[in-house]
């Protein structure tokens, strides 16, 4: 079943729901570009409670992938602590990008860093691993090697899901119309889209998600997408609620 939502603001994601006239809403429970823990804000039980689908985004300087052990090490704790309040607010997933090995690091490389980040793991919520647009080396940019860091991981026994950003698949050079087919091929399924047009070309390797309809992505190849992964869709599109809410209203409409 499709449910349509948004990111929202963490402030009062029931609101922000309302607002976009969203099915499922996606949040940061800290600020996405520092290392600081969520804090309680009071309203968890109300979240834990409401009927409304929750998933939260891990901070962005999360890497498992990296090749800097201190980085790693400030990854798996930053995790621990992100799906320890992702729980505590019923989410269904706390998304966390494929990363890279920094440097010279090669895709292999990268691997072993998730299985030794993953290893002193024990997370309270779902891991769910989106799908990134750049990096030679980035372990979830190619399909070909997100494959092989989905196998390496729950044959090591670690219950990991998928995140398909249609943005990141354009932009990392991943054929669009086929990559919700794809990815299920390999994963089995998809737990959730992030449904973004692309301001830059086909494997650009650059990420900026564009308003949909406004940017690279063709609207038929977004909305095969949706219509393949039959899950939870969010849209990450600039503009605020009142944007967010049309590119909701356009996608509905369009589904039928």
């Amino acid at each position: 079943m499709i449910y349509l939502g948004s990111h929202v603001e963490r402030k009062d994601p029931l609101q922000g729901a309302v607002n976009r006239q969203a099915d499922v809403v996606q949040i940061f429970l800290s600020p996405p570009q520092a290392w600081a823990a969520p804090k309680i804000r009071g309203d968890e039980h109300e979240l834990l409670s409401a009927e409304l689908p929750i998933f939260v985004h891990a901070p962005y300087l999360a890497n498992p992938a990296s090749a800097n052990p201190a980085v790693r090490e400030k990854t798996r704790r930053c995790l621990q602590e992100q799906t320890t309040a992702a729980a505590a607010v019923g989410a269904l997933g706390l998304v966390v990008h494929g990363g890279h090995p920094t440097g010279g690091g090669t895709v292999a490389q990268g691997i072993d860093n998730w299985l030794e980040v993953m290893r002193d793991l024990e997370p309270e919520c779902r891991i769910l691993i989106e799908n990134t647009a750049g990096g030679s080396a980035a372990v979830a940019r190619r399909f070909d090697d997100f494959a092989r860091l989905l196998d390496a991981l729950r044959g090591a026994g670690h219950d990991v899901g998928v995140v398909l950003d249609t943005c990141h698949a354009h932009a990392g050079g991943e054929e669009l119309s086929s990559s919700a087919e794809r990815l299920i091929r390999f994963a089995g399924s998809i737990e959730l889209v992030h449904l973004n047009d692309s301001k830059d070309d086909f494997n650009s390797g650059r990420d900026n998600h564009q308003s949909l309809g406004e940017g690279s992505c063709a609207m038929q190849d977004l909305l095969q997408v949706v219509q393949v992964a039959n899950t939870y869709t969010v849209v990450e599109t600039p503009g605020g609620y009142v944007d967010q809410a049309r590119d909701l209203s356009v996608v509905r409409s369009s589904l039928g």
